[in-house]
């Protein structure tokens, strides 16, 4: 394979800077709270660095311009068009938080090879840096491959700056983890590709077993615990021992990292699995003050969903607690279903129902929290999670189900089709399935006998008012009354 990770430089600086570009020769910080959180490379050459305290950063660089970045929503609509960009070269395109992109160019590169070859031409120059200053062998096809996807990569990087104003590093590599870890090796806006031979010294470059994509914070921790520091540590250890320890599976996986191997695919990003956001602060120690920021958090993340046009189902809240006298951070998740009469209400009348999602919310952090004892919390996070898209009158609502003609003898080979579809909840389509098969080949009046019994059951008959949109009368009456009522509001 050949992949090329494109990670944008000073991201969130970029976007400001591209916002105002007055602030482009200026030293530049983006401020979340008290932090600087990134900052571009003018700040950079006098001191200031990422993570900085503002206050640091200022003694650092007195002249160092801050611009309010705790609104992500120009960050991450510029994130969302640099990956549609990559799409239009190569469908292959997997997001990695705002400012990565892995692309696997393996497609377009066989072309490019077989076109070469077809040329009878054997000349191949890379784009930009060779890992290690290795010579390339273009007598080795696997050399050539990764040269034809630095060129690749300094396409998609000139593409990018001259549409949207970026500039970016790239790595090139045979997979996502090796493209990572060579993609910083020159900065800012350069590009490197690591050869075959140069993997291990790349691996063996790093200080730290962290620095692995991969391997996170509380496995470092468990590695270190047993004397496993560096990547040539983990190479070492007996597998046997790691496997005892850490599980098999992930032994086995971060041992094959350790040796530069990944075999994870480039997967398509597609749509956000879920929307969400957070607050994150110094001390956060009563229930009005978490009920606000909650409250502060909902309306920006009701707004994307809106946009987005899918349905939540799920809503979960996360909160990170500190503990003063053990000095320890502790992350916690509380989620539930979104009630139906809620969802129902996404997109339409949003600010109607902050209210009642605050009330969920609340509930949620109480199952963590005894608000009784103190507490310290330093991060709030709210998330809304398994999207789905809004039943339509076209495409899978009950209503569609039951229009005149679809009734039919052929209806029953319809209605299994709808089993499958993602849109009809599928006790309602086996519901309106057994409606069908139970006599509706032939329209036929009901007698008075059936008429009174639906009476007496309290099922209402079909207004005719509403009759205009074409549901077949007697299929309705013999519904549910929950289906009924869900057709009725759909009418109205």
């Amino acid at each position: 394979r050949v992949i090329v990770h494109l990670d944008l430089d000073c991201f969130y600086a970029q976007v400001e800077m591209i916002r105002n570009p007055e602030l482009r020769d200026k030293p530049l910080g983006v401020q979340q709270k008290y932090l600087v959180v990134t900052c571009n490379y003018e700040a950079r050459k006098l001191g200031v660095q990422k993570l900085m305290s503002v206050k640091d950063a200022k003694e650092k660089c007195p002249q160092l311009v801050l611009v309010n970045g705790e609104d992500l929503t120009p960050y991450r609509e510029m994130s969302y068009k640099v990956t549609e960009l990559l799409g239009e070269f190569c469908p292959l395109v997997e997001r990695l938080g705002f400012d990565e992109n892995f692309v696997d160019v393996t497609e377009i590169v066989e072309k490019r090879l077989n076109q070469l070859q077809r040329s009878g031409c054997c000349r191949a120059s890379v784009s930009g840096h060779v890992y290690d200053n290795q010579a390339v062998n273009l007598h080795d096809t696997t050399h050539v491959r990764l040269v034809l996807g630095s060129q690749i990569a300094e396409e998609f990087r000139e593409a990018v700056y001259e549409r949207l104003g970026l500039t970016g590093c790239a790595g090139v590599a045979s997979n996502k983890l090796l493209a990572k870890l060579v993609s910083g090796t020159f900065k800012p806006n350069q590009q490197t590709i690591l050869l075959p031979e140069s993997c291990q010294d790349l691996l063996r470059s790093l200080d730290c077993i962290q620095k692995v994509p991969g391997i996170g914070y509380k496995t470092t921790k468990r590695l270190e615990a047993l004397g496993v520091r560096t990547v040539c540590d983990l190479q070492a250890f007996p597998p046997a021992a790691l496997e005892k320890e850490l599980g098999v599976s992930v032994a086995q996986r971060i041992q094959k990292l350790s040796y530069g191997e990944d075999d994870s695919p480039v997967a398509p990003s597609g749509p956000p699995q879920s929307f969400s956001d957070e607050d994150s602060f110094k001390k956060c120690s009563s229930e009005a003050e978490v009920k606000e920021k909650i409250e502060e958090l909902l309306p920006n993340l009701l707004d994307r969903i809106s946009k987005d046009g899918r349905q939540p189902h799920t809503i979960r809240l996360t909160i990170r607690q500190f503990s003063a006298t053990e000095k320890w951070f502790n992350r916690e998740s509380r989620q539930c279903p979104v009630p139906p009469h809620l969802v129902q209400k996404f997109g339409k009348e949003s600010s109607n129902i902050i209210a009642p999602l605050v009330d969920i919310l609340m509930k949620l952090f109480r199952k963590m929290i005894d608000v009784d004892l103190p507490f310290h919390l330093t991060l709030l996070n709210v998330c809304f999670a398994n999207l789905k898209d809004l039943p339509s009158s076209k495409k899978g609502s009950i209503g569609f189900y039951l229009k005149h003609g679809s009734a039919p003898s052929g209806s029953g080979k319809r209605l299994r089709e709808v089993g499958d579809t993602s849109q009809v909840d599928e006790g309602c389509a086996s519901r309106i399935q057994n409606c069908n098969r139970t006599g509706t080949t032939k329209t036929r009046k009901l007698s008075e006998e059936k008429q009174s019994n639906i009476k007496e059951a309290g099922i209402r008959d079909f207004p005719f008012h509403l009759s205009a949109g074409g549901i077949d009368q007697e299929v309705f009456r013999q519904l549910p009354e929950d289906i009924q009522k869900e057709i009725l509001s759909e009418k109205t």
